[in-house]
């Protein structure tokens, strides 16, 4: 049986879409997250790389259907023990190589630590932050993405 459905319970759940939202409340950018057992290509059903898996996600959710392309995507293969942050081409242009490096490093120290909840509320509200500089919340913006964690 996969560990996904054990990942987090319901309030944790409840408490990331909350940092979700929070995060969202300042930027124009949109984050999401989703979590399956292991990084299995939907096109061949056969294991593959979690960046690969990570950007089949960031498709399959439109995370590229933003107005200024800068949805992020936090995608954990649970039962691989595995993390990729991604962003959309207009993060890209503008942030440097290691721009989500230290939103990860907080993430997984928690991890390591058996809290996820906590690592996700940690790692989304500083995408929030790190977005934000980039990407600040306009009056004319709208959330374009759902603010749910989404299960493959």
């Amino acid at each position: 049986m996969s560990k996904v459905e054990d990942f987090l319970n319901k309030e944790e759940e409840a408490a990331v879409i909350e940092a979700i939202r929070t995060a969202e409340k300042n930027t124009s950018g949109e984050i999401r997250v989703h979590l399956e057992a292991s990084s299995i290509s939907a096109e061949t059903e056969e294991h593959i790389d979690a960046f690969d898996r990570a950007a089949e996600v960031f498709d399959m959710l439109h995370m590229d259907n933003t107005k200024e392309s800068n949805g992020v995507l936090i995608y954990i293969a649970v039962d691989d023990r595995t993390l990729v942050i991604m962003g959309d081409k207009g993060i890209n242009d503008i942030v440097g190589q290691d721009f989500w490096e230290s939103t990860k490093n907080i993430i997984v120290s928690h991890f390591k630590n058996g809290n996820m909840k906590e690592g996700l509320v940690k790692g989304i509200l500083m995408a929030g932050e790190q977005l934000k500089k980039h990407f600040p919340y306009r009056k004319y913006d709208k959330n374009e993405l759902p603010d749910t964690i989404s299960v493959g």
